[in-house]
């Protein structure tokens, strides 16, 4: 079993106890503010950046220490973020319900409920939680789900951003129909990460599709690269947070843009 398949093993068993507190049909019963459009954000700017906000991760360990989740999307705020991603996966991120809630109320900006979705019941807490768009990762889901899972987040008025890493999981994204397609350069499988891959895939893209190019992107050089490959926009995290200002770092990331 590869990493990508425990993280959805444990999160399987992770949801059903979350719904034995709160059922799904409690979630979508919830009364939710409408949110700020992900993709219009992405698309306002010459290349949108989605940073994220994450403690640790699988393949870095400990990514920042002391921690301040508002803090650090603030920062991101200031400094010409045109979204924060952040995650939802407690055990193997370090994240959670409760960072994304001060994140929500600390800053204005779509925020981007990065989680591995396995069950209806994500798709309406991240509703409930203000979010404006949720991660749908095809290397964790079948045909099927994927294509109901996508559905239903759109049914509720947020943004499925697909994500994909290899050419045969582009094909499956664009034949659901997806209009919002992350390439991931880091293989969840084996961790390897490289801006090849989007570098490959993104010609691949329908048109009209917004592209967003994810991990492994450290310097604004790389930021140039991967708008020329036909990125519309960026998801960085690692790279921001290891350094003393990460919202300083995210201004000069986009610098020669």
């Amino acid at each position: 079993m590869n990493i990508l398949e425990q993280i959805c093993a444990d999160k399987r068993v992770e949801i059903e106890e979350r719904k034995k507190l709160v059922s799904l049909a409690d979630l979508q019963a919830q009364a939710v503010e409408s949110r700020p459009d992900f993709v219009e954000a992405l698309r306002a700017t010459p290349m949108g950046l989605i940073a994220e906000v994450k403690r640790k991760s699988p393949s870095a360990g400990l990514i920042r220490d002391p921690f301040s989740p508002s803090g650090i999307a603030r920062g991101y705020e200031a400094n010409g973020a045109s979204a924060v991603s952040c995650l939802m996966d407690h055990t193997y991120f370090g994240g959670g319900a409760e960072d994304f809630a001060e994140v929500r109320e600390a800053i204005g900006l779509p925020m981007l409920y990065k989680e591995f979705v396995v069950d209806s019941w994500q798709i309406a807490h991240a509703k409930t939680m203000g979010a404006s768009a949720v991660l749908l990762i095809v290397g964790a889901l079948t045909d099927g789900e994927l294509a109901t899972f996508l559905k239903e987040i759109r049914g509720i008025g947020l943004q499925p951003l697909v994500e994909v890493h290899d050419k045969e999981e582009m094909l499956r994204a664009i034949d659901v129909g997806s209009d919002c397609i992350g390439i991931n350069n880091r293989n969840l499988k084996t961790f390897v990460t490289t801006l090849d891959t989007t570098f490959e895939l993104a010609a691949m893209a329908p048109a009209g599709c917004t592209l967003v190019s994810e991990s492994g992107i450290k310097a604004p050089e790389d930021v140039v690269q991967l708008k020329e490959a036909g990125a519309h926009a960026i998801l960085v995290g690692e790279s921001l947070l290891r350094e003393t200002d990460p919202g300083v770092a995210a201004a000069h990331l986009l610098s020669l843009i």
